[in-house]
């Protein structure tokens, strides 16, 4: 099970979701879709063919852009946090 962000380095967004991911200390793997045609094409198959920077793959949960309480939630419902 692992946690992976794919986002962009220019986006405000990412960077603030790696940051709260480093701050909670849940271990995850950072994707950037502007040099990953592939992580691109599979963030769009998940959000109605727009590329939303984060989008989060939960061991199979998707979450796009989502709020820190959103994230936690989710990492707590996974068992990646207590």
């Amino acid at each position: 099970m692992e946690v992976k962000v794919y986002g962009a380095g220019w986006c405000h967004d990412t960077q603030d979701t790696l940051r709260h991911l480093k701050e909670l200390g849940v271990a995850h793997v950072y994707i950037d879709v502007e040099e990953n045609a592939e992580a691109a094409e599979w963030v769009r198959q998940h959000n109605d063919g727009k590329e939303r920077k984060p989008t989060l793959d939960l061991a199979g949960q998707v979450l796009s852009v989502p709020t820190n309480r959103e994230l936690e939630s989710a990492l707590r419902e996974k068992g990646f946090m207590a």
